[in-house]
This record gives structure tokens, C-alpha cells and sequence, in this order.
């Protein structure tokens, strides 16, 4: 994904929202967008979702995109089940695919009790559910998330955080806009600030403190740059794979090799120090 010299404005003489916007993301990165509010983040990630297109510049973008919009309208006549179904064949889904991934999603996010609701008849939380289920089934080449996390609940959060890493890991591009400044710190391989309608980069948050874990694991273990935290990587006398991960990126790494497939087995999970105890005796 390629933004060049992009600029919006609304109207003809209409002030400039952004203007000389070049940001680059590649495969694997995880970006986050700041501001103030009313600076240009919303407008940033609508041209980078091709919701919008630029006044001025031009904007690459990759062909498969998914986008969880800051407001998401559940009057819709749907349940949640043949929503995120609907918009899975949207996505190029065959029906037995976008059924799959609709009951994933569901159970994931805890709501697949209410999986026959009317979105008009779900809360503000599950819907904002489904809104973000809709955009994570696609598994995007470029996933976009404005502001996703308001309004779920702290499980919810975490599981979509947790999802962002995945995302990137998989290869996906990932840009995000979150009022928490330390959403996903640790995970976030690039930052950039709008400001004054012009685009900076800005150093990302520090990961939180915690003492690494290391993990055990035989099978088709993926490459240590496709998983959240670039853990460590060595190999045991019998050829299993062990992860050393900071104990923040620790649950995502797991979730992702769980995800891979039935050929990858969990042997151990033990806080570094504590594995150097055991070899110790």
C-alpha cells in the first residue's frame, strides 16, 4: 500500500484535511494513525479503504481491503449470522468458507448465542462486534480499524487485539486508529501523527515491561518475522522449535500457532527463567 502527495478537501474551496500525505506500508507491518480529533485520521484510513478517493496524489492500494468504520449502522435487515456470511461471499468466499469463518468469528467474540439476533435488536457492544467480525473474516491484504476497540468489552479488546497481531503476522497490512496510546504498543512496527493536515512519522510506544516466555513447539512452526514479537528462535536435541517471546506478545503467539493447523503441538509454555531452572536440573 502506497499513499503519494495525497490531499483531501471537501468542496471546491473548501479547507484542505490533509495535504502531501506519503505513507508506505508493507506486508507484515503493523501501522498505528494519531491526531487530534477533527485532524484528518478518519479521512486517511477512508482513502486508504478506497471509501474515498483523493483530491490530489494518488493512492496504491492492495485489492483485497477490509474496513471497520468508526460508526457502524446496525439497522440493517440482517441477522448477525447472514450479515457476516453475507459479507464473507462479498469477499470472495465460496458459502461453506464464509460459513466457517462466520462461526469462528462468532464464538471468538462470545456472541454466537445471539448469532440469530436482528443487528437492530443487538446492544452497542455486539454489534460493534460483528462489526469488526465482518472485516476480520475477510483476512485482507490491508485491514483497517478506526477506533474498532470503542465500545467492547476488555475480552473483546484483547481478542481483537490479539487478531491485529495475527493479521500482521499472516502478512497483512494493518493501520489503525485507537484513543488508547498504548493499544497494541509493542506490536506496532511504524507510527504517524496528522497534523495540521500533513503526515509524520512519530516513534511508536514502548511494549509493556514483563519477562520473556519461552515456548515449546513441534511441527510446522512459521518464520519468527510472520509472528507478534519476532520471538527468539533455537531448536532442542530432538528438533523441536522454542520461541522466546515477551511474555505481551506471549497469548498472541500461541493463538497463532494454534491457528496454523493440527500438525503444530504445544509442548511447553514456561517463563524464561523458570525453563533455565529445569535445564539447570
Amino acid at each position: 500500500m502506497r499513499l503519494a502527495g495525497v490531499g483531501r478537501r471537501y468542496g471546491r474551496g473548501g479547507p484542505w484535511v490533509l495535504r502531501g500525505a506519503d505513507l508506505a506500508v508493507e506486508a507484515g507491518s503493523l501501522v498505528r494513525i494519531e491526531g487530534a480529533n477533527g485532524s484528518g485520521k478518519s479521512t486517511l484510513l477512508r482513502i486508504a479503504a478506497g471509501i474515498e478517493r483523493p483530491t490530489e496524489g494518488t493512492a496504491d492500494l492492495p485489492a483485497r481491503r477490509a474496513y471497520v468504520p468508526e460508526r457502524f449502522p446496525p439497522a440493517l435487515p440482517f441477522d448477525a449470522r447472514g450479515y457476516l456470511r453475507g459479507l464473507g461471499r462479498i469477499h470472495g468466499l465460496d458459502a461453506a468458507e464464509a460459513a466457517r469463518r462466520t462461526e469462528y468469528w462468532l464464538e471468538r467474540f462470545g456472541i454466537a448465542d445471539r448469532a440469530g439476533t436482528p443487528l437492530g435488536r443487538l446492544s452497542k457492544g455486539t454489534c460493534q462486534k460483528v462489526a469488526v467480525a465482518q472485516a476480520l473474516i475477510a483476512e485482507a491484504d490491508l485491514l483497517l480499524l478506526d477506533e474498532a476497540w470503542t465500545g467492547l468489552d476488555q475480552q473483546a479488546r484483547t481478542e481483537l487485539d490479539d487478531a491485529a497481531a495475527e493479521r500482521a503476522a499472516a502478512g497483512g497490512r494493518v493501520l489503525f486508529v485507537d484513543h488508547d496510546p498504548t493499544r497494541l504498543a509493542g506490536f506496532t512496527t511504524a507510527a504517524h501523527a496528522v497534523d495540521g493536515g500533513r503526515l509524520r512519522p512519530v516513534a511508536p510506544a514502548a511494549p509493556p515491561a514483563g519477562p520473556p516466555v519461552r515456548i515449546e513447539a513441534e511441527g510446522p512452526v512459521p518464520a519468527a518475522d510472520r509472528l507478534p514479537g519476532r520471538p527468539a528462535v533455537t531448536r532442542t536435541a530432538d528438533g523441536a522449535t522454542v520461541l522466546e517471546v515477551p511474555a505481551a506478545h506471549s497469548d498472541a503467539v500461541l493463538r497463532r500457532l494454534l491457528a496454523g493447523g493440527p500438525g503444530v503441538h504445544i509442548r511447553a509454555v514456561l517463563a524464561a527463567a523458570e525453563a533455565v531452572r529445569e535445564e539447570a536440573r
